[in-house]
C-alpha cells in the first residue's frame, strides 16, 4: 500500500507539469490579448508595447513558461493582469475559501439526506414508495440551477420572509442555507439513485443469504455486510465530490451574490488573466490527483480484498 501512495505522489509533478504547461500553451495562443482586452477599445499601439514587455509577454514562448515555473514552485503565482497590484495568491486564496465552504455544505447536505432515502428504497424495492423516489431522483437531478435558486427565492424569501435573499456570512450563517439547497438538491438526487441501486445489488448476492442463514440478525445484516459493500460506487462520488470544493459554483454564486472563486474565474476568463487561469487549473488538478488517491485508499478498508501490488 506504501509503494502504490509512493508511485502515485511522483507522477503527481509530471501530472501538474503536463497540465500547466498545455493551459499555457491554450493561453498564449488562444484568441485575445490581455492587455487590449484591459485597454478596450481606445488604446495607443506604443502603450500596449510596453505594457507587454513589462509583463514579459514579449518573450518567447518558452522563456516565458520556464519564469512562470520557477516562479511557481517558490509559492509565486505572479500578479494578476486585471487587479494590477494584487497577487494571484491573494485574490484566490479568499475566494477558495468561500467556495469550499459553500461546497462542504451542500455535500453535507446529500450525504445526510442522499443516503437514507436511497437505502429506503432499496429496502422497499418494487413497491410504490421504491417507484415514487426514483421517479422523484430524476426529476431533483435534471432540475437546471436557474430554476430552482428563483423558486427557493420566492419561497424562502418573497412568500415566508424567512431568509436574507443576498450575501455571503460563512459555513454557520443563514446566507448560506439556500445556496447549499440549489448546490445540494441534485446531489441529494444522484447520492439516492446511486445508493439505492448499489444496496439492491449488494442484497442479491449469496454471501447476504449466508449471513441471513447463519442467524444473524437483520440489523448487523444490513450494517455489517449490505452497507459497508453498498458504499463502495457512493465514496467513489463522495471522494471526487470533494475535488469539486475548489472549483466554485458560477451560477450559484453570481444568484446568490457569494464571492467564490467561482466568480472569480468568469472574470478571468473573460479578461484574459492568465496568471488567475492558470492558478486556478493548477489548483484544480491538485485537487482532483489528490482526491483520486483518497478514493483508491478508501476502498482498500471498504472492501479488504481490494489489494495495491
Amino acid at each position: 500500500m506504501g509503494a502504490y501512495i509512493l508511485r502515485r505522489l511522483l507522477w503527481t509533478p509530471l501530472l501538474l507539469l503536463v497540465v500547466s504547461f498545455i493551459t499555457f500553451l491554450l493561453g498564449h495562443y488562444g484568441p485575445g490579448d490581455p492587455v487590449q482586452m484591459l485597454m478596450g477599445q481606445y488604446r495607443d499601439p506604443e502603450v500596449v508595447a510596453r505594457i507587454h514587455k513589462q509583463l514579459g509577454l514579449d518573450k518567447p514562448l518558452l522563456v516565458q513558461y520556464g519564469i512562470y515555473l520557477k516562479n511557481t514552485l517558490r509559492g509565486d503565482f505572479g500578479e494578476s493582469f486585471k487587479y494590477r497590484g494584487r497577487s494571484v495568491a491573494e485574490l484566490i486564496g479568499k475566494r477558495v475559501w468561500v467556495s469550499s465552504q459553500l461546497g462542504l455544505a451542500a455535500l453535507i447536505l446529500s450525504l445526510l439526506l442522499g443516503i437514507p432515502v436511497g437505502l429506503f428504497a432499496a429496502l422497499k424495492q418494487g413497491r410504490w414508495p421504491d417507484t415514487a423516489i426514483i421517479s422523484g431522483t430524476l426529476v431533483f437531478y435534471s432540475l437546471p440551477v436557474f430554476i430552482t435558486a428563483p423558486f427557493l427565492l420566492m419561497f424562502f424569501v418573497l412568500w415566508l420572509g424567512i431568509l436574507p435573499s443576498y450575501g455571503w456570512g460563512g459555513l454557520f450563517d443563514t446566507r448560506i442555507i439556500m445556496p447549499a439547497l440549489v448546490m445540494g438538491i441534485p446531489g441529494i438526487a444522484f447520492i439516492a439513485r446511486m445508493t439505492r441501486n448499489s444496496t439492491v445489488e449488494v442484497l442479491a448476492q449469496d454471501y447476504i443469504r449466508t449471513a441471513r442463514a447463519k442467524g444473524l440478525t437483520e440489523l448487523v445484516v444490513y450494517w455489517r455486510h449490505v452497507l459497508r459493500n453498498a458504499m463502495i460506487p457512493v465514496f467513489t462520488v463522495v471522494g471526487l465530490g470533494l475535488a469539486t470544493l475548489v472549483t466554485g459554483a458560477i451560477i450559484t454564486e453570481t444568484y446568490f451574490g457569494i464571492p467564490g472563486v467561482g466568480r472569480l474565474a468568469v472574470e478571468a476568463f473573460f479578461s484574459r488573466d492568465y496568471p488567475i487561469i492558470m492558478a486556478l487549473t493548477l489548483i484544480i488538478a491538485s485537487a482532483y490527483v489528490v482526491a483520486n488517491l483518497i478514493v483508491d485508499i478508501g476502498y482498500r478498508f471498504l472492501d479488504p480484498r481490494i489489494r495495491y501490488d
